[in-house]
């Protein structure tokens, strides 16, 4: 789990929960009809901008948003590491049984073109392959929750127009001006938190997502060489260290493999 993400997004809301509380009771921040607008609103706009197909690739993409890079790096190395000591005990062949706890379809299939002796070239050409279709997919994701951001404040503004008219309604009743006016402003806060605090932040976190993905996928075509050309743990190891820049982390985590 990245702590920092799930701690960030916390800290936001508890920090405008606080600052609510301290200026007065949350009770007043509080309007179904609002939060029906807004995100109702945004997502029925999502819905009628993207295909259905492009909106369950994002699902996929946002199970691994949250995930530690550093922890998932260390434990492919080790899951390549694993898999050369079954090749040294068992051949090529044992990578096959291998694929099925691979961390990733892409890994796995790197495991499977292994033990079939697949060239270096065809090997890097089907990984090149993988890595344009995970690209499609985060950028997509971005797209999406770009758009996000830039539907919910407009539904924010629609559900405020809609508390005026409501307002201007009943003007012949002074007292109920002042808490209509403060609902019809509730549903531009709601789209502005929406915007900044969830959707505009998982845009950046996506794109920082997509670029340890590419490393991953570099870190394991560089595996895959070292398996098939049986290179020693040793000589993995070194190869390894240049994709993470906390050697000592590194150390740790591989000791006792070579």
């Amino acid at each position: 789990m990245d702590i920092g993400s799930l701690g960030g997004l916390v800290a936001g809301a508890g920090l405008v929960l606080a600052a609510i509380m301290l200026g007065s009771g949350i009770g007043a921040f509080i309007d179904v009809p609002s939060v029906l607008i807004v995100v109702g609103g945004t997502i029925a706009a999502v819905f009628i901008a993207f295909p259905g197909g492009e909106l369950k690739m994002v699902g996929k993409v946002l199970g691994r948003v949250f995930k530690s890079p550093k922890h998932e790096m260390i434990a492919l190395m080790q899951f390549l590491i694993e898999c050369r000591k079954a090749v040294g005990k068992d051949g090529l062949l044992a990578l096959e049984g291998l694929a099925e706890k691979a961390p990733s379809e892409a890994v796995a299939k790197g495991l499977l073109l292994v033990a079939d002796a697949t060239d270096a070239g065809a090997l890097q050409e089907i990984l090149a392959t993988e890595r344009k279709a995970i690209q499609e997919r985060h950028l997509t994701g971005q797209k999406i929750f770009n758009e996000a951001a830039k539907f919910a404040p407009a539904f924010g503004m629609v559900g405020t127009l809609i508390g005026l008219v409501q307002m201007l309604a009943t003007l012949d009743d002074p007292a109920s001006i002042g808490p209509k006016m403060a609902v019809a402003l509730l549903t531009t806060l709601y789209g502005a938190l929406l915007a900044n605090l969830i959707f505009l932040p998982m845009v950046t976190k996506l794109d920082r997502r997509l670029n340890v993905e590419m490393v991953q996928l570099q870190l394991a075509f560089v595996g895959m060489m070292a398996l098939r050309k049986e290179d020693s743990i040793v000589l993995m190891r070194e190869k390894f260290k240049a994709f993470m820049p906390e050697r000592s982390d590194l150390d740790t985590a591989l000791e006792g493999q070579a």
